[in-house]
């Protein structure tokens, strides 16, 4: 199984397109630019789902849904934000086909020519706020505190599973507040809440810190991000959360009666994640065997393979007797498999195991039923160890918790060891050939020499680090003064 895996060291795209395809976590649909998400891939998704939702909500925001279609008129009342999305754009212009008067199959109508164009949303500011006018009239009716998840479309030229399509998966949440201070707040702990699922359920360590303006959000005052580096080097924008002043609220004409009388304007965040989060998993933790998978947001935590003969049935109860007991004892919380299929032998079911990143798998023969034991492989370290079957589940559940810690504590390491200071250019650019990772720089502040910067390295400004220290420089590359240390990397 192992060899339908192209190694990291010989090309880490298509190492990553493998695992995707392989594992059966999505596959490329014939519509141009998207994917179809198979059954098991979806699964993750849905852990993700849950465990974000469920954390939104502890937070006190709720769920709403609003129209895939947004009017071409919507997007053009912020500035910003439709030059920032106008490239990205889906249209609809037509409501109805016919059939080909020529016999040549079905064509649009020309006399169904919509009044005024549908976007399909790229993201749903414009529309949400328009809503919002008719909910906000006083300072009792905030905060708004909404999310919705759903599908959104950016007209992508060049796509990667899960990673950059044409349409994703995701969650938008989108905020309404008295005060400037309520919206910032609003926009950290929604950072805090990203930082805290990346780093404890997807096991993957993250920078907090604020966009510059060139990388900020089409229409925000302020982008916070979570940055993470992968396996190769490059770092991946795992989410990000904007406040967006009142820039939407006064395009929409969103106004409230304030505490002391007066009309106000609300004030605006938003934040979301998306299927994005797949591809950062598998990037961060995979190896060249396939998926390797935290424990918390696996569909499948423990698989057991029985070897043994198809005609023994005694044996084969005793296996059958193990698994019931096993599940039992472990609870609804965690899921296991029993690989009963017999048209496959057992080598190639743990190879297929290990390539779909089940974090624990369980062997059990002849042997292991006469001595009361069975053998036990994790997959992030591959080790195998043998314990007694009446052991089984208080050792598997802090081998769960052993894991996912093992895999965040990877991800901190590799970090910490890819973040790397550069005092010049030459340097610079030296760090991003050899090593990658983050690189700690002096940086002008000016959007001029950032773009220079990327058009001649292809490295970007991630962020700059949330409580970033104080530091007198000059800047790598115009030599003018600079007062902190920024973090560049190549990215995804």
């Amino acid at each position: 199984m192992s060899k339908v895996i192209t190694p990291r060291s010989e090309d880490y795209s298509k190492w990553y397109n493998d695992i995707v395809i392989q594992a059966g976590l999505a596959e490329h649909s014939d519509v141009r630019g998207c994917m179809v998400i198979k059954p098991y891939g979806f699964s993750i998704w849905e852990n993700m789902r849950n465990a974000l939702d469920e954390m939104f909500k502890a937070t006190g925001h709720v769920n709403a849904s609003f129209p895939l279609f947004i009017p071409k008129s919507f997007l053009s009342k912020e500035a910003a934000h439709v030059e920032g999305f106008a490239k990205e754009c889906a249209v609809v212009t037509h409501y109805r086909l016919k059939n080909d008067p020529e016999g040549n199959g079905i064509i649009v109508d020309p006399e169904a020519r919509l009044e005024e164009e549908l976007i399909v949303r790229p993201t749903s500011e414009t529309i949400i706020w328009n809503t919002y006018k008719r909910w906000v009239q006083s300072y009792r009716d905030l905060p708004l505190l909404i999310n919705q998840w759903a599908n959104v479309v950016r007209w992508e030229m060049r796509t990667r599973l899960f990673l950059r399509t044409a349409e994703f998966h995701w969650q938008e949440g989108h905020t309404a507040h008295e005060t400037k201070e309520e919206a910032v707040d609003e926009t950290l702990k929604m950072l805090d809440v990203y930082a805290n699922f990346m780093e404890n359920w997807i096991a993957v360590s993250v920078i907090k810190g604020v966009k510059s303006v060139n990388e900020r959000f089409a229409g925000a005052d302020d982008t916070y991000t979570c940055e993470a580096l992968m396996q190769d080097g490059k770092a991946l924008q795992m989410g990000t959360s904007h406040f967006l002043g009142q820039n939407f609220p006064k395009a929409f004409d969103v106004k409230f009666l304030g505490r002391d009388g007066t009309e106000q304007y609300a004030w605006a965040t938003s934040w979301g994640v998306s299927t994005r989060l797949m591809g950062a998993l598998v990037m961060a933790h995979s190896d060249d065997e396939g998926l390797v998978l935290p424990p918390k947001l696996a569909p499948i935590h423990v698989v057991i393979v029985p070897i043994i003969n198809k005609n023994n049935e005694e044996r084969k109860a005793e296996v059958d007797a193990f698994y019931q007991q096993l599940k039992n004892d472990l609870g609804k919380d965690i899921v296991v498999k029993y690989d009963e299929d017999d048209t496959k032998r057992p080598g190639f079911k743990f190879a297929e195991w290990e390539l779909k990143g089940v974090p624990v798998r369980i062997a059990i023969g002849p042997k292991d039923l006469d001595n009361g034991t069975i053998e036990i492989a994790r997959r992030d370290t591959r080790e195998k160890m043998s314990i007694p079957a009446q052991n089984a589940a208080e050792y598997i559940k802090n081998l769960l918790d052993d894991i996912q810690e093992n895999l965040y504590n990877k991800s901190r390491q590799f970090r910490e060891l890819h973040i790397t200071k550069a005092d010049n250019f030459e340097a610079f650019k030296n760090i991003l050939e050899t090593k990658g990772g983050f690189v700690a720089a002096h940086w002008d502040g000016t959007t001029e020499t950032e773009v220079r910067i990327k058009e001649l390295t292809k490295a970007t400004i991630r962020c700059i680090p949330l409580n970033n220290a104080r530091e007198e420089g000059v800047c790598i590359f115009s030599g003018k003064p600079s007062k902190q240390r920024v973090l560049f990397a190549r990215a995804y």
